[in-house]
């Protein structure tokens, strides 16, 4: 044994089943001089093949100083028993000619750790919500045959309980390596109505096997924020609240907790780390031979670059782990030490590097522009000379070409800390975001484009220098006939005091290069707005107001229950806040009793001759209303308006307006805020507990969200019917509201129908509302009876969309941890 070793077994695993037989063994084992280990299993006294994962495990060295890159201690081993039933076992570790037996199994052992269960499940939370008497548990299951468990609920006499379940996409476990791809949608959550001391028990059946676990309740879900900052909290950590809670104060700290965006970068490195390709993989994958392997072409301007930057720039080229490239090289520097360096250190790689030393610096366009004309390969990108790039970079580029040969595609990204070393500030990307480009040059690193796009459009242009990469991707993305979005953090853009990405008033001159390269596409698509720089300090954002043309007709579409007072408040901001003024109000009247209700609908056809009432008569229904009242609408386009809102901005409707003209566009959600001015709506994510969930809820009207999607026009899956444009024609192509959604889920299932067919869902950040949600008919969440409808809807909406919540949300990043909450990495 050596003394050298620190190691811990933590789990041990026989799976024997009819389709699996294997050991699974994980903990962590590491040198204390970091020498290397090799590790050996043996199966009946026999050296056996096994499968080997490294897992990052910083954890396991305490409040130890580590560097990242040795923190891959952590392991999962896998023996696959093919033939002979196994009579014993063993995991040894060899480090510096000494053996250590990490786990030594008898027959006997082996027999005591066996499993034969071809069901997997684990419960996470089982939480009574004691106000509705309602027992929610949630966890996971698959089987090892793939077969769908069914989840069910029994009493303590064994009868059958009747209850609501979901499933949703359990990411967490995939990245772990605990399931497979085609398990991933094994998350569950199921609900129902309990009384006061009686057991439950929690059935998971296939055709094969059942399962049956007692249920032992957990905390309230009150705990699960405590749980979460606890996991964050170190003395870095609690510096900075003491320093929030003094500027913003507690209840600022405390809305930050729960909502995210305090936390969510306290340690990024640490997740990056543990996402980073393994040297074993890099290995495995410098050896796969694809079908198409295309030549990348790598453009990089150098100008007096410092030779530390020049060499991390170049090193992660040559040590990709694909090899299929070419790194072409303009120098425009004030002397010659990169062209030495180059030479010195590089000239072994012959013609896969190429320099050209520039007989004068031709500006950062000009520059780029003759490393463009150096290369040759099938695709081109273009990298900054300061930067690093992950080294399976260019591996995942080309595995994304082998089923399609997309023109267009980019990759996640964030920022190198040149004084602190560290990583942070993550860019996870959307897929392609037309409105979020638009808005905001999202996709800047990495960019890559067919060359035969490129060999049209041209290269850089210097008439937009400081933003001449945004002018670029556009003209590149209006000629491509599809974009990728690769969803890995596989570029690093170093801050360093010279960086936009340090300071970006260092090069104000940059961000109206921005506004004019935007003003240039629109000229180029034929499209009629007038772009503007979002004010200080959104620098490299802006705001595109489109044109409404003929001012069409809009139908403002309102059903309406009692309460005459919320719907005036509604009525009037139309009237008196609004600049829009080619509009039609249509009220569905919908079971009212109170006499002032009516009275005043009479009031309002005397004072407006644009106000129509129609009668709905029938049980309360939100999609079967609102389709019986499109069916009096005038206007080619029409804003579905709840009662309870108020306009904000006078040009709310007109925003709206001006997308929904968009021929690509089918519906626009707007922004709306609470009575407190937080924000209610400010887009809609596909995937929160299996069904969806609104993103930037609860943050200020004017905070920013992640990535200040809060504040800028961008695309999302869905938003809102409370105050939601269509156009006529989409809503009635799509069939309109599915009327087996009464009360919930009808607004996404509308949105997801009409991303179908292809048109995109604007979230409108600048068309600005109140709503006073739920004032008329009280939130849904209120009681017993209205949570169990909401459930047994999201069942339904489960059923009709179960590929979009298998898939994810496209304008959502798969990266981000669904189950913690809107924008969360752990």
């Amino acid at each position: 044994m050596s003394n050298n070793l620190k190691y811990s077994i933590e789990k041990i695993i026989y799976k024997n089943t009819d389709l699996d037989c294997y050991f699974l063994i994980s903990g962590y084992c590491y040198a204390k001089d970091n020498s290397s280990i090799v590790y050996h299993t043996k199966v009946n006294g026999e050296d056996a093949l096994f499968g080997y994962t490294e897992v990052y495990r910083k954890d396991v060295f305490g409040k130890d100083k580590v560097d990242a890159k040795k923190a891959f201690v952590g392991f999962l081993i896998r023996v696959d028993i093919c033939d002979e039933e196994p009579k014993s076992f063993q995991l040894t570790a060899d480090n510096n000619g000494q053996t250590t037996v990490l786990v030594s199994l008898t027959e006997k052992e082996i027999q005591e750790y066996e499993d034969k269960h071809s069901i997997e499940f684990d419960i996470d939370s089982a939480i009574l919500e004691n106000e509705i008497s309602m027992i929610t548990v949630a966890g996971w299951a698959y089987s090892n045959d793939c077969q769908q468990v069914q989840i069910s609920i029994y009493d303590d006499q064994n009868n059958l309980v009747e209850s609501s379940c979901r499933y949703e996409t359990r990411m967490d476990l995939l990245r772990n390596g605990e399931i497979t791809e085609e398990q991933k949608f094994c998350g569950f959550r199921i609900s129902f109505k309990c009384e006061k001391n009686k057991q439950y028990y929690i059935e998971l059946k296939t055709s094969k096997e059942t399962r049956v676990e007692k249920l032992e309740l957990t905390r309230t879900s009150g705990s699960t924020m405590i749980k979460r900052f606890a996991r964050h909290i170190n003395a870095k950590n609690i510096k900075k609240a003491i320093t929030y809670v003094k500027r913003n104060g507690v209840s600022k700290l405390v809305h930050r907790l729960r909502y995210g965006s305090y936390i969510a970068q306290s340690d990024y490195q640490t997740w990056l780390f543990a996402q980073r390709v393994t040297k074993k993989n890099l290995q495995t994958q410098s050896k796969t031979k694809f079908a198409y392997s295309p030549k990348i072409s790598i453009l990089v301007a150098t100008f007096n670059t410092k030779e530390e930057y020049l060499k991390e720039m170049i090193d992660t080229v040559v040590n990709q782990s694909y090899s299929n490239w070419e790194l072409c090289i303009a120098d425009g520097s004030t002397n010659d030490f990169v062209e030495k360096y180059v030479h010195e250190h590089y000239s072994n790689y012959g013609d896969k590097i190429k320099f050209q030393k520039l007989d004068q610096n031709y500006g950062i366009s000009g520059n780029t522009n003759k490393a463009f004309e150096m290369a040759t390969g099938d695709y081109i990108t273009v990298y900054d000379h300061d930067d690093t790039l992950e080294l399976d970079c260019f591996f995942e580029i080309v595995k994304a070409l082998q089923e399609y040969r997309y023109d267009v595609l980019y990759t996640d990204e964030d920022k190198f800390d040149d004084s602190t070393k560290m990583y942070n500030d993550p860019n996870l990307k959307p897929d392609f975001s037309e409105d979020l480009l638009r808005s905001h040059n999202y996709i800047t690193h990495l960019f890559i484009v067919n060359k035969k796009i490129v060999d049209e459009v041209g290269y850089y242009n210097s008439q937009f220098d400081g933003s001449q990469d945004y002018d670029y991707i556009f003209r590149c993305v209006e000629k491509a006939n599809a974009v990728y979005h690769i969803p890995r953090v596989l570029y690093h853009w170093r801050m360093h005091p010279e960086s936009t990405a340090q300071n970006p008033e260092n090069k104000m001159y940059c961000y109206d290069a921005g506004k004019r390269a935007i003003e240039a596409h629109y000229k180029r698509v034929g499209v009629d707005a007038r772009v503007e720089l979002m004010p200080k300090p959104l620098y490299g954002f802006y705001h595109t107001t489109y044109s409404t043309k003929d001012n069409p007709l809009v139908s403002i579409l309102i059903p309406n229950y009692n309460h005459k007072a919320i719907l005036k408040t509604c009525i009037d901001s139309l009237y008196n806040v609004n600049t829009y003024k080619n509009f039609e109000i249509v009220i569905v009247e919908n079971n009212s009793t109170e006499k002032e209700i009516f009275d005043y609908y009479e009031e309002l056809k005397k004072q407006h001759d644009n106000i129509q009432v129609v009668t709905y008569k029938g049980e309360f229904n939100y999609s079967r209303i609102n389709n019986f009242g499109m069916k009096y609408t005038k206007g080619d386009y029409v804003l579905l308006l709840n009662n309870d809102t108020e306009m904000i901005s006078p040009t709310a409707l007109s925003e709206m307006v001006g997308c929904i003209l968009r021929p690509e566009v089918g519906a626009v959600g707007a922004k709306l805020l609470y009575e407190d001015d937080t924000v209610q709506h400010a887009g809609v994510v596909i995937g929160f507990s299996g069904y969806a969930g609104h993103v930037n809820h609860g943050i200020n009207k004017d905070d920013y969200g992640y990535m200040v999607r809060a504040r800028i026009n961008c695309n999302y899956s869905a938003v809102t019917a409370a105050c939601m444009m269509v156009k006529k024609s989409v809503f009635n192509q799509v069939g309109g509201f599915d009327e087996q959604f009464v009360v919930a889920c009808n607004d996404v299932d509308l949105c997801l129908k009409i991303c179908k067919e292809k048109y995109l869902i604007v979230y409108n950040a600048f068309a600005l509302w109140h709503h006073y949600e739920s004032k008329s008919r009280g939130y849904d969440d209120a009681s017993q009876e209205k949570t169990w409808r909401f459930n047994k809807e999201v069942e339904k909406f489960q059923d009709k969309w179960k590929d979009v919540l298998i898939n994810g949300d496209p304008f959502y990043n798969s990266n981000w941890n669904i189950q913690y909450g809107p924008f969360r990495l752990y």
